[in-house]
């Protein structure tokens, strides 16, 4: 059968993949929610959810820095990546000898075309549905909040979550406007300001942004530097934040919307 990726990309698999490897760590939870514990065979030492996985499946390396030579002895029948988590030159190389179906999320919708999609390709069909309905459904029920926001994902130098991220779509649909899209005078001076630009102090404080969201990952934001970020920007109210919440578009969102109307209580 031939199934079209979020690329567009084509693949042809004659057989439903017993032997996968995920790339990418909230897909990898998808497909252990799948219930394929036996067909996932490498995941990234990245993929830390569920504990039982990450304990038992082999790595392959970081998901920018994959080992093909690992993948390669797996012999996978199927790889399942993303276009922003992954390296493209890796992907390409990986193209070459195995099927390969990429994800490309920017918002919700995308997550739910992909967890459905995925469904096909494995044939969990009435597994991926009944999730993606029951993310969809329970993102009705969010509570709104007001004011802007800036999402840090790094420290030193700052990088925030900007334009067309899924976590900037996390952030609107909690009622709050991520500054990076509506100030744009201030931000036309910066460098890649479309997807996650460096900021200087000066920067965030023209900004002005009503919340400083510090991410739990990449970056491992700490108390420490929340005292540190509030003394810098007293304005502005400074939360630690569960980056898997915002940023993992698997299953896990499930979970996100008990969170989200937590957050700012």
């Amino acid at each position: 059968m031939l199934f079209t990726d979020q690329l567009n990309n084509t693949i042809e698999l004659l057989n439903i993949p017993k032997r996968i490897i995920s790339l990418v760590p909230s897909q990898s939870e998808l497909l252990w929610d799948l219930g394929l514990r036996t067909e996932l065979v490498g995941v990234t030492k990245f993929c830390i959810h569920p504990q039982t996985m990450f304990n038992t499946i082999e790595r392959v390396g970081g998901t920018k820095q994959l080992n093909l030579d690992k993948i390669r002895a797996l012999k996978p029948d199927l790889i399942i990546g993303n276009k922003e988590e992954n390296e493209q030159t890796q992907i390409n190389e990986l193209q070459k000898e195995f099927k390969v179906w990429m994800s490309d999320i920017y918002n919700l919708e995308d997550s739910l075309d992909m967890i459905n999609k995925l469904g096909i390709v494995l044939d969990r069909i009435e597994l991926s549905q009944q999730i993606s309905q029951q993310i969809h459904s329970s993102f009705s029920n969010l509570k709104q909040y007001n004011g802007t926001a800036l999402y840090l994902i790094w420290n030193n130098p700052f990088m925030a979550a900007g334009k067309s991220t899924f976590i900037g779509d996390m952030m609107n649909r909690i009622g709050l406007l991520n500054c990076l899209d509506i100030n744009i005078t201030i931000l036309s001076n910066i460098i890649n300001k479309h997807r996650y630009p460096e900021l200087s102090i000066e920067t965030i404080k023209a900004l002005n942004p009503s919340f400083i969201f510090l991410s739990s990952e990449p970056y491992p934001f700490k108390d420490i530097h929340v005292k540190e970020l509030q003394n810098h920007f007293p304005k502005s109210k400074v939360i630690l934040v569960d980056g898997e919440m915002f940023s993992w578009y698997g299953s896990r969102l499930l979970k996100s919307v008990d969170y989200f109307n937590s957050l700012l209580i």
